[in-house]
């Protein structure tokens, strides 16, 4: 599919200071880690995929058509940076994963039996509702 360490060379990290509980610490320390990754600018990825993946991802993407990812779920850089460059291949392999063609089947006899017989029913209903013809 592509290469993963080549891909990871190709994203952006910057660190910045992450938000939430942890008192000083939050305060003090850049764990949270941003990736940006440039679609277009890729050179792991060839047309095709670009392609699939800008029209897949477009509401994830900038007008730059860079992919934004952030994460600050633990209080260690490191972790962070993992979780995200995890994020971000599980997203690329799902938007490249071909989508299955739906094989339209015949509509069972039973089924169209069933329908019918709820409908009669409804109309029956609906008959027995109606005032009675006085003649």
């Amino acid at each position: 599919m592509f290469d993963i360490k080549a891909l990871e060379n190709e994203c952006n990290l910057k660190a910045i200071r992450s938000s939430g509980s942890g008192g000083q610490h939050v305060n003090k320390v850049a764990t949270k880690i941003e990736l940006s990754f440039s679609v277009i600018d890729s050179l792991v990825l060839n047309e095709n995929q670009k392609s699939i993946i800008l029209d897949k991802l477009s509401n994830r993407l900038t007008k730059d058509q860079v992919l934004l990812l952030q994460c600050g779920e633990t209080r260690s850089q490191l972790k962070n940076k993992g979780i995200v460059l995890r994020r971000l291949v599980q997203m690329l392999k799902e938007a490249l994963k071909p989508r299955k063609i739906r094989k339209s089947t015949k509509v069972p006899k039973a089924v169209i039996k069933r329908r019918l017989k709820s409908k009669k029913i409804n109309a029956q209903r609906k008959v027995n509702r109606r005032k009675p013809e006085l003649d």
